[in-house]
């Protein structure tokens, strides 16, 4: 496992170009299932979550091509059961699921896996496919689905915590081949979901309200190949933005979409960063201290919690009293321990994390837990005193393309080292 060594102290300055959406892409990928004819897909990131959603397409029997962020798929001749071995690596891998019921009438799919950062139950996906009259059974570790034929019906999504993405994800791809009009109740609202759709419309799918609560799906048409072009990361563009104001130095992050990080944005501005807004640009400064700030995680367009451990090691040194509370995956705090090691003061009590301010964090020896959590390490380790080592990076491989590279690009001192 490789880790990086992070000397603190240096302001970040210079540009940082966004990648494309993992969070878009992963869906967008699953959904070339839809069709036998070739899609083709830009802005695809080149990360391990994306390697093995394309495996995933392969072991299916599709034809896959990944070169310079475009992937070409035809998904001509393929079966409908996914290995264990390859989706357990992964939660995204459950989005295959409606595409090959659309397909097939039938899917047989092992039970994902993913960071750990709380229970991520896919009932939710299972009950909207039941109600397109999808039989759902639970054998062995996999989901099993078979369908005679599926019928549009009104499908409420909402969760306990708030509506589910890849939910939402998994019930419109499938709902394209429903007899009649499905409407989702309580749909996700996140970019990602909207950029699912607009995909499914450029081959030839029927569906309205994107963007809302209330989708509307007129099912029964084939569907055709495509080209098309993923939205930036959202997620990516925040935490670059957090790392270039813990250094307290001046970065714009180029080919970004602002409106996706709306939230995120009002947030910065009002703990007193500087931000200038470009058509496809951000730049990120500060003026001063920052100021402490009282956060609560939402769904879109909401705080996001994709954010939540960044904004700790950003608030960690920020002076005052900073609140987070955590309502989407409220045991999502595997990084504050660590954060601890590298002197925050962070004290939590249920789903709320209470930060108090220090001058600085020191360097410490990490271990990353999940793919936000390693990306707040890295940004705590820019801005602490000596050399941090941050342990098992394979969890940020999967959601950010060339982390160590692009923060070299513009002053951090990051190296990539085999770890033990």
């Amino acid at each position: 496992m490789d880790k990086f060594i992070v000397k603190g102290g240096t302001p970040l300055q210079g540009k940082i170009q966004i990648s494309g959406s993992k969070n878009s892409a992963l869906p967008i990928l699953a959904a070339t299932l839809l069709t036998p004819e070739t899609c083709i897909i830009h802005r695809v990131p080149d990360l391990s979550d994306i390697r093995y959603m394309l495996e995933i397409l392969k072991h299916l029997g599709a034809e896959v091509e990944f070169k310079n962020g475009t992937v070409t798929v035809r998904a001509e001749k393929i079966h409908a059961q996914t290995p264990y071995d390859l989706v357990r690596k992964m939660r995204a891998s459950i989005c295959v699921l409606g595409p090959l019921v659309a397909r097939f009438g039938q899917a047989k799919i092992s039970l994902p896996g993913g960071c750990v950062i709380g229970d991520r139950p896919i009932d939710i996906h299972l009950r909207g496919i039941e109600a397109l009259g999808g039989h759902v059974e639970t054998e062995e570790g996999n989901v099993i689905v078979t369908s005679k034929k599926l019928v549009g019906t009104e499908i409420p999504l909402g969760g306990k915590f708030g509506s589910t993405v890849l939910g939402t994800d998994n019930v419109m791809m499938a709902a394209t081949a429903a007899e009649g009009t499905t409407v989702i109740e309580s749909a996700a609202c996140e970019p990602e979901v909207t950029d699912l759709a607009e995909f499914l419309i450029s081959m030839g799918a029927k569906i309205s309200g994107v963007g809302s609560t209330r989708i509307e799906i007129t099912g029964g048409t084939p569907l055709h190949g495509t080209e098309y072009t993923v939205i930036p990361d959202r997620i990516e563009a925040g935490t670059f933005a957090i790392a270039g104001l813990i250094t307290g130095g001046d970065v714009t992050l180029e080919g970004t979409n602002n409106t996706h990080l709306a939230n995120v944005l009002f947030h910065l501005k009002h703990a007193g960063a500087v931000l200038d807004k470009g058509e496809n640009s951000l730049r990120v400064r500060t003026n001063g201290p920052l100021r402490p700030l009282d956060l609560v995680t939402e769904v879109y367009p909401g705080f996001p919690t994709d954010m939540q451990a960044q904004f700790c090691a950003l608030l960690s040194v920020v002076p005052g009293n900073s609140v987070i509370t955590e309502k989407i995956f409220p045991n999502r705090y595997m990084h504050l321990p660590e954060l601890k090691r590298m002197g925050a003061n962070i004290d939590l009590e249920g789903s709320t994390a209470i930060l108090r301010g220090v001058s600085h964090l020191s360097a410490a020896p990490v271990m990353a837990s999940d793919l936000r959590a390693s990306a707040a390490l890295v940004i705590a380790g820019l801005a602490a005193k000596g050399s941090t080592e941050v342990n098992r990076v394979y969890h940020i491989d999967r959601g950010y393309e060339k982390i160590d590279e692009k923060l070299r690009a513009v002053g951090a001192d990051i190296q990539r080292r085999p770890g033990s």
